[in-house]
């Protein structure tokens, strides 16, 4: 049995769709992260998922019970889940001991450990005004943890933050998950935050999924370009210019679109088995340079390690055949 399944669920908002027959599962400890451009039907779909909004038609079950939704409850909510929104509040003027001990009946053990998981054990002593918005939102996922729930629903829990509170949030986020056996789906639209943890990513359109699959999958072999674009900078050379990478071994000139991702272009000595380009641009990053290689009167974008280009320098440029993808 699944731990999550999400059945042909549909929602209509003033006559159009805002989701459309959408059905996946989710197994107990994966990682789901749902992607896609903004009004795609990511966060209505999360928030039917978890019994905080009501769905026109499907069904949702979790561990083989129903989810109710938010129209058939007095409270909103399934239990044995947790939804941390974007729009998460605490009472003002409150110490953070006050609002986490008003819905705790964990034993002082277990409490400690979310604590310590939430790293707001230092924070317990001061009020809720003296706290950052990251060191905010860590003592709303802490309340909600109190509850042990099964499934932890997270929305777009990255937005606002500065990259220290980011990455101690990604920390607690793995450790819900290592340390205290929760379940963990979240939204999310940036790919340096998507890639390294899930173990399935749905992309979302229009109130569909477009694509499912892991990471790799996605990020090397995206359906279409609108998956592609969402997961970081790409090449895209249409069947009409795959004649600029005449001399490339391996690669297929079939009527369809060659895809390669900037870091598996590879920038070379030799000529043989090479393209050569021009670069009209070069950009540093800290740990690797990008490069835009003129190709006739095409631009390439190359990822790359090598500090010794210049613009309007010439390179050599080959590609693995396995690194390119066809749509």
């Amino acid at each position: 049995m699944d731990f999550l399944e999400v059945s042909h669920i549909s929602k209509q908002q003033h006559g159009a769709y805002i989701l459309k027959d959408v059905s996946f599962t989710q197994q107990q400890f994966q990682k789901l992260v749902i992607a896609g451009e903004t009004g795609s039907g990511k966060s209505t779909l999360m928030k039917i998922t978890g019994g905080m909004g009501q769905a026109d038609s499907g069904t949702v079950m979790l561990e083989g019970k129903r989810v109710k939704g938010a129209l058939e409850v007095l409270i909103p909510g399934h239990p044995g889940t947790a939804y941390l929104s974007q729009h998460f509040e605490l009472r003002n003027n409150y110490r953070v001991e006050e609002i986490l001990s008003y819905a705790n009946k964990l034993t002082d053990e277990a409490a400690r450990e979310i604590y310590d998981v939430c790293r707001i054990t230092h924070l317990l002593k001061r009020k809720t005004d003296q706290l950052s918005g990251g060191e905010k939102q860590r003592i709303a996922m802490a309340r909600l943890l109190i509850s042990s729930p099964g499934l932890f629903l997270l929305d777009e829990p990255y937005s606002n933050l500065d990259m220290i509170h980011k990455n101690i949030l990604k920390n607690v986020i793995s450790d819900m998950g290592a340390r205290l056996g929760i379940t963990c789906m979240l939204i999310s639209h940036d790919p340096t935050d998507i890639l390294p943890w899930a173990d399935v990513i749905l992309v979302m359109k229009e109130g569909e999924i477009v694509q499912q699959g892991t990471p790799k999958e996605i990020y090397n072999q995206p359906v279409n370009e609108y998956v592609a674009a969402l997961f970081g900078k790409y090449n895209l050379i249409t069947p009409a210019k795959s004649g600029i990478l005449e001399g490339l071994p391996g690669i297929m000139r079939n009527g369809k679109n060659i895809f390669i991702r900037p870091e598996d272009l590879k920038i070379v000595r030799n000529k043989k088995d090479a393209i050569s380009g021009k670069i009209r641009e070069l950009a540093f990053y800290g740990s690797y340079l990008e490069a835009e290689v003129a190709l006739g009167n095409e631009l390439l974008t190359i990822k790359t390690t090598d500090a010794r280009l210049k613009k309007n320098g010439m390179v050599n440029i080959t590609v693995a055949p396995e690194a390119v993808w066809y749509f």
